[in-house]
């Protein structure tokens, strides 16, 4: 005859098959959710110390033969972005302000 192990409750199965024990649940302060910053916009916009926006000019990855001199001598560096565009752009970084 093939002797048994006693039988056990539910919670002793648990913390057998899972080798380390029974999950905790731990309740802490509720706090408000950590907002997200959009990861397309950080590499594309940089704050400037009076919280202005720099972004830089459009256009000008490629196709330049068909451009005229003045357009790209006129698209060189970064631009400040118009405000209302920057409320935009302050929403996908919330951090940043």
């Amino acid at each position: 005859m093939i002797a048994r192990a006693p039988e056990r409750d539910a919670s002793e199965r648990q913390k057998s098959a899972s080798g380390r024990g029974i999950a905790r649940i731990h309740f802490e302060e509720s706090k408000m959710p950590k907002q997200k910053t959009k990861s397309g916009a950080k590499k594309r916009f940089k704050f400037t110390a009076s919280g202005k926006i720099k972004v830089a000019a459009a256009g000008k990855r490629h196709g330049m033969i068909k451009r005229t001199t003045k357009f790209i001598r006129n698209a060189r560096g970064t631009m400040v972005l118009k405000d209302c565009d920057e409320g935009i752009v302050k929403k996908y970084m919330p951090y940043n302000r």
